[in-house]
């Protein structure tokens, strides 16, 4: 019951600094929405259950994603809330994931215009994920590139993190911990010009690692881009493509998925 306090705290904490930090500094701009999702998602790491063994269920994801710039840089988070019918391990069953990702500009830092040249802005990063069911805490200092890329896109940008596990372990009710590892991802938005398409979303590299218990916990690739048609201007429809090589860190399980989605901005 304390690691369950204590993991519900700190995803409480989480969620309300990223909801304070900009605004205890005015946001100049914010973004926030709910994206409902629902699929058929792989579950990873059967073998060990019964091996040879596959299993896709059926997914209901609710988010709340959260977007803003302050006065030293910009703020990102997400968090998802999980529903899936019953499956063999329990996975994705009642689970909460969430992602946390402060940037410190420095343009904005030194009071400079974005350039001029492809490099907009160069950016410090410190992020966090977290999974419940897990026992899952990350840390990812690092630094990304700001582009000016034109041609439709609102952002395009680069980051390079660590990959630092600080989770609780097998012995504490969690997934076995992890040796530090490494994380490239490219995020963006596109969109026509009056803004009724767009294609979103982000793409990752995690280097491979080891398990507490000596197992290779595999690289993976994983891209989430989304379709989406605006009805209205808070309001839209569509898809998201899900393409998760190594799923997890695991080599028997590939994940090529299509989801529908709902977005609702306010």
């Amino acid at each position: 019951m304390k690691l369950r306090s204590r993991f519900g705290a700190g995803l409480a904490a989480v969620a309300l600094i990223g909801l304070l930090a900009p605004a205890a500094e005015a946001a100049d701009w914010s973004n926030t929405e709910t994206h409902f999702q629902y699929g058929s998602l792989a579950t990873p790491y059967l073998g060990f259950v019964a091996p040879g063994l596959s299993e896709d269920k059926d997914t209901l994801i609710i988010t709340l994603q959260h977007a803003s710039g302050w006065k030293y840089g910009d703020n990102f988070f997400f968090f998802d809330v999980l529903l899936s019918e019953n499956g063999i391990n329990g996975f994705n069953d009642n689970d909460i994931y969430g992602e946390w990702y402060p940037y410190f500009s420095f343009r904005k830092m030194t009071g400079k215009q974005r350039g001029s040249g492809a490099i907009g802005d160069i950016r410090l990063i410190t992020g966090l994920n977290y999974a419940s069911q897990a026992r899952v805490l990350k840390y990812l200092p690092g630094i990304g590139i700001s582009w000016n890329a034109g041609g439709g896109f609102n952002f395009l940008n680069t980051d390079i993190t660590a990959y630092i596990d600080s989770s609780d372990g097998v012995s504490r009710g969690g997934v076995p911990k992890e040796d530090d590892s490494w994380m490239f991802d490219v995020n963006w938005r596109w969109a026509t010009q009056n803004n009724k398409f767009s294609i979103e979303g982000h793409a990752e590299y995690i280097a491979g690692r080891d398990n507490e218990f000596g197992d290779k916990v595999k690289s993976w690739i994983l891209a989430q881009p989304q379709f989406r048609y605006y009805v209205a201007k808070n309001f839209a429809i569509g898809i998201e493509y899900q393409y998760w090589m190594n799923k997890l860190g695991d080599p028997d399980t590939d994940e090529s998925a299509i989801q529908a989605l709902v977005v609702w901005a306010f």
